[in-house]
């Protein structure tokens, strides 16, 4: 479902957004005018008499599109949309459309009547009207082009975008026979159209595309069957796993696990230490050579965080009339859709409504908004990420530098609410080496990343070929960072921040690091369905990167505890302090050494890149937080056994975590300030 706002001027230009806290102020028109024209909207035609109006002393405008507005518009205002529409090279109606100067019904009803076509609003058709499979419906949404019968005939209606106004006027004058089987509707009809006559079809492929297409590659149940009879065979797995330390040779098993223990903090030392490849400066793209960029955001539960973050997109460094923003909300969550509603619309601005089909995850949601991106790329963020206003200029100039086989860029993330708690600064910390260390070095090493879940930029093209998030993976993120990797796709990062809000208290803490771990076991688990076939398609450092990054995460978490028993054992029988029918059981042959040495590998890993992740953000006032580095592992194991558990007992259900409830102050880094479009007129 689609919510659209089709108010005309006078809401468009109106500064401000009232007195509520979700409310963001609204942008406001260019101001170039002393004196703006009338309200321009869908309720006020007078008539056909202004086809015929001219002002003879306005200059000839070079876009034929706005023709349809001579006498409705100042020819100042004609002229000044023209000319940025040379800079940005689209269509100027785009112009004064997404810069609210006029209703996009209401200029296509003067666009229609000039022509001489029919204007559509979809009032009488149905799903039978429209000839398209279901499967289908995702491009008509994507090129904003549907077809319809009408008496038995085919007609196109067509939503315009960029330069299809401009191209259709030549068009017409070239081919006058077309005008009956064409017909022109608004992006908002056309979508809220598809979206009410194809939710089934959309809404199977947001929640089972990937599954139908690869369904090794998906989360999914494979085998449809009873509930008890998947979460048997998972626990099974499970259980297996647990006994392992418990064999009769159980030394091996531990000194197995001490060696993949020392290996993942091992990886993380190399690649946080390793050298990386700089990208040559670019200078900066005209907006000319812009494509248009998709920034999409899925909300659940997130009132108090919609209107500091319509500011934070509103701040991007990116033209207005090519940027796409889409906010996709759940169909239950009234408190978002009262929030969204105090915000002044804009016409860059799209609300839209996932389908209510299991499962309910953000990765669903994400990918119910790809079938309705217009931008040849794609960013993700979350509700509340405050992004550097270059990051999408930044993200298009490493596309640019690394080449069409580079399908993600990865921007670095960092929290910016460090007074609450120590779980704050730890969190401070360790994205610090995750994000401006560790993923950069694993880039370098020509690993698969596993990629953040937000600030993540895509192709859309690409994105789409491989079948979008998996909707059942709660850690979507970290998955499609391996399948891009496996379908011969690359990642790269940029130093580009996005600041976040970490969890304030555990108890907000711990959910959100349980899913991650349960998403963490379901990515390993998928991908190490056919190991051959992974060997094959990312080679062996492909394999071992996944087995030490995402396999070595949740088995160091879960073995740590594990571990420091089997240590303290040690040491306390060398002392005579076990009882002997104790210590057959727990006390371990191996040598108390190795169980030290991997515990020690693994804090002093985290110390490591946590300082050095801190120094390079200028942050290391903070680094006495990772003297609790021992008591953040146990924290971690705990999680890692709450992942376990659930990925046998819920392994599709989505641990909301709280956002919006910190004091945030100012950015940690000065930010560079966005840069305003002003439009000039002409002497």
């Amino acid at each position: 479902m689609v919510l659209t706002d089709r108010a005309g001027l006078h809401e468009t230009m109106t500064d401000g957004g009232g007195d509520d806290e979700a409310t963001a102020p609204s942008p406001g028109p260019p101001r170039f005018l002393a004196a703006w024209p009338p309200p321009v909207s869908n309720d006020n035609h007078q008539g056909d008499e202004w086809c015929e109006a001219r002002d003879s002393q306005s200059e000839a405008i070079a876009a034929p599109e706005l023709d349809c507005l001579r006498g409705v518009l100042a020819p100042a205002l004609l002229h000044a949309a023209a000319e940025r529409a040379k800079d940005l090279d689209i269509g100027a109606d785009r112009v004064l459309i997404q810069q609210g100067l006029i209703d996009e019904e209401a200029y296509l009803r003067y666009l229609t009547r000039w022509l001489r076509l029919g204007f559509e609003d979809f009032g009488e058709f149905s799903r039978t009207d429209c000839p398209l499979e279901d499967a289908q419906i995702p491009c008509a949404t994507a090129t904003g082009i549907v077809p319809l019968r009408v008496d038995d005939e085919l007609v196109w209606v067509v939503a315009p975008r960029r330069l299809a106004s401009h191209r259709l006027c030549g068009l017409l004058d070239d081919y006058p026979d077309t005008r009956p089987r064409l017909r022109l509707a608004s992006a908002a009809a056309l979508e809220t159209f598809l979206a009410r006559q194809g939710d089934r079809a959309l809404a199977n492929i947001a929640s089972a595309d990937l599954h139908q297409r690869h369904p090794m590659l998906s989360a999914a149940p494979r085998k449809a069957g009873p509930i008890w009879r998947q979460r048997l065979r998972r626990g099974a797995c499970v259980a297996a796993l647990l006994a392992l330390p418990f064999f009769p040779d159980r030394d091996v098993t531990t000194t197995l696990l001490a060696a993949w223990f020392i290996g993942f903090a091992g990886l993380r030392l190399l690649a946080c230490l390793c050298p990386r490849p700089t990208l040559p400066p670019s200078p900066r793209k005209p907006d000319a050579e812009l494509p248009t960029y998709t920034v999409v955001a899925a909300l659940y539960r997130e009132a108090d965080s919609v209107g500091p973050l319509v500011e934070a997109l509103e701040a991007l460094d990116y033209p207005r009339e090519k940027l796409d923003l889409i906010l996709v909300i759940e169909p239950d969550d009234l408190a978002t859709r009262a929030a969204l509603a105090r915000i002044k619309r804009r016409p860059h601005l799209r609300v839209l409504i996932a389908p209510a089909v299991a499962p309910r995850t953000k990765p669903k949601a994400l990918n119910y908004a790809l079938a309705f991106a217009r931008g040849s790329f794609i960013a993700v963020y979350d509700a509340e990420d405050r992004p550097d206003p270059d990051q999408l200029r930044a993200a298009l100039a490493a596309f640019d530098a690394t080449g069409p086989e580079t399908a993600c860029v990865q921007a670095s993330l960092c929290i910016d609410n460090l007074t609450h708690s120590w779980l704050s600064r730890t969190f401070l910390a360790e994205y610090a080496g995750q994000f401006d260390l560790f993923l950069p070095g694993l880039a370098a090493l020509g690993l698969p990343l596993p990629l953040g879940g937000t600030s993540n930029h895509f192709r859309t093209e690409v994105l789409r070929g491989i079948g979008g998030w998996d909707p059942h993976n709660v850690t979507e993120d970290a998955d499609l960072g391996f399948r891009l990797a496996r379908f011969g796709h690359r990642c790269v990062t940029i130093p580009s921040t996005t600041y976040e809000e970490a969890p304030i208290a555990f108890r907000n803490w711990l959910p959100q690091r349980a899913r991650w771990m349960k998403g963490w076991i379901q990515t390993w688990e998928v991908h190490m369905r056919h190991p051959i076939r992974l060997w094959r398609e990312i080679g062996w450092r492909g394999v071992v990167g996944l087995n030490l990054v995402v396999g070595g995460n949740v088995l160091s978490a879960l073995a740590y505890p594990l571990l420091v028993l089997l240590a303290v054992m040690s040491a306390a029988d060398r002392a005579d302090l076990v009882p002997v029918w104790l210590g057959g059981w727990l006390v371990p042959d191996a040598p108390s050494t190795l169980h030290w040495l991997t515990i020690a590998s693994g804090i002093a890993s985290t110390l490591v890149v946590g300082l050095l992740g801190l120094a390079r953000r200028r942050q290391l006032r903070h680094a006495g937080t990772l003297v609790l580095t021992p008591i953040y592992w146990l924290c971690l194991s705990m999680a890692a056994w709450r992942a376990l558990a659930h990925f046998v007992w819920c392994p599709y259900r989505w641990d909301k975590t709280e956002h919006g409830v910190a004091r945030r102050p100012h950015p940690l880094a000065p930010k560079p300030k966005a840069r305003r479009q002003r439009w000039r007129l002409s002497a």
